[in-house]
């Protein structure tokens, strides 16, 4: 079982796994900071987009966990073999492996702290994940690289590798047994976490820090009032006002006479909860149009928010002339709660909840 036919077979789902969290990943990184180049240019739909990555993500991500040790128990054999360096190539190969395994090890586990919110170090977890995403994706491509010989003499039962192993080892009942448990954990571990962002298994939703159905007025709070330092003195009086070649200001009886609109959007969050919700409050490109905005303009939003990495959050023109994109002032037929961002708060389609704002008290176009 620690053979180069089983480390191959595990190597294949890893890889997979690694994939596809590398491309979604990256797709949330470019969603949630965007060079300028980019931002007005990030699509406003599909709706469910990011709705869709980010679940892949991190159920994908929870499987990789699995695979990962997997894997390295398949071949930690090798890992202390003697003499422990034979040559300069045998000594960059095994530092190749090194940066792979302590990079690989600490993505995952680092990205499962992320989704339960716990974060004990002293650095931001969003630009470390990234670069580190980098060094493992480099690291893999190297690794497959120098094995590619094994690997091609060992991706079939039919390949010579192998063919070459004694019979009772080429496809013995242990390593089947080992295949199946490790499928078997990897489904267990899906079946009961994906029901965070995939609600038809709400129900089998055993071992996921978050539950889509739990929470104020239907959905789950990540930041509440109290944390961001919105206090009911800050929204007394409360005035939104909008900055544009024609400059106004709406208290909230004000906004809350427009014209109001009402949009079924998923808040989709970073760590991979999701659920749709009933939203009813003012287009932005209504708002935007009576501020004298020019056609293709870009929005900048600022929170009441005390302190925050998203306390002012840009949005792009595809975004803010989406039919859908809302100030929204009611969640599920209610007034907005305190935590849900009371008085007003942003909602679009295919957007990654952080850059939901609550809170608003500005915009600004640009």
């Amino acid at each position: 079982m620690h053979d180069a036919r089983t480390a191959t077979a595990l190597g294949r789902w890893l890889g997979v796994a690694l994939a596809v969290c590398f491309l979604t990943g990256l797709v949330s990184h470019f969603l949630q900071q965007p060079p300028p180049w980019l931002l007005p240019h990030l699509p406003s739909r599909p709706s469910w987009g990011y709705r869709l990555t980010q679940g892949l993500h991190v159920a994908v991500g929870l499987a990789a966990i699995v695979l990962l040790f997997a894997k390295l128990w398949a071949v930690y054999p090798r890992l202390f073999v003697w003499p422990p360096l034979r040559s300069v190539r045998h000594a960059l190969e095994r530092l190749s492996v090194a940066v792979l395994v302590a990079a690989g090890v600490f993505e995952v586990l680092a990205g499962l702290l992320n989704i339960a919110e716990w974060y004990p170090w002293p650095f931001s977890f969003v630009p470390v994940h990234y670069a580190v995403a980098w060094v493992v994706a480099g690291a893999v491509l190297l690794h497959v690289a120098v094995k590619a010989p094994e690997i091609r003499a060992h991706w079939s039962r039919r390949s010579p590798g192998t063919l070459a192993l004694p019979d009772e080892e080429r496809d013995g009942p242990d390593r089947r047994a080992l295949l199946l448990g490790v499928g078997a954990a990897v489904g267990a571990v899906t079946v009961t976490t994906v029901g965070q962002s995939f609600t038809p298994l709400g129900a089998l939703d055993l071992l996921a820090p978050r539950h889509p159905g739990y929470g104020q007025q239907g959905l789950p709070v990540n930041r509440t009032a109290r944390a961001a330092g919105v206090t009911a003195a800050a929204v007394r009086g409360w005035r939104l006002e909008v900055l544009g070649p024609e400059p106004y200001a709406l208290t909230l009886a004000e906004l809350a006479a427009l014209p109001q609109h009402r949009v079924r959007l998923p808040i989709a969050c970073v760590e991979g909860w999701s659920k749709d919700a009933n939203w009813t409050g003012v287009r932005i490109r209504d708002l935007l149009a009576r501020a004298g905005a020019p056609p293709g303009s870009g929005l900048r939003v600022v929170s009441l928010e005390v302190a925050g990495a998203y306390q002012v959050m840009d949005m792009g023109r595809e975004y803010a002339d989406d039919p859908l994109t809302l100030l929204a002032l009611r969640l599920n037929g209610e007034v907005l709660s305190a935590d849900h961002g009371h008085p007003a708060r942003i909602i679009a389609p295919n957007r990654p909840g952080v850059l939901q704002t609550k809170w608003v008290t500005r915009l600004e176009v640009v």
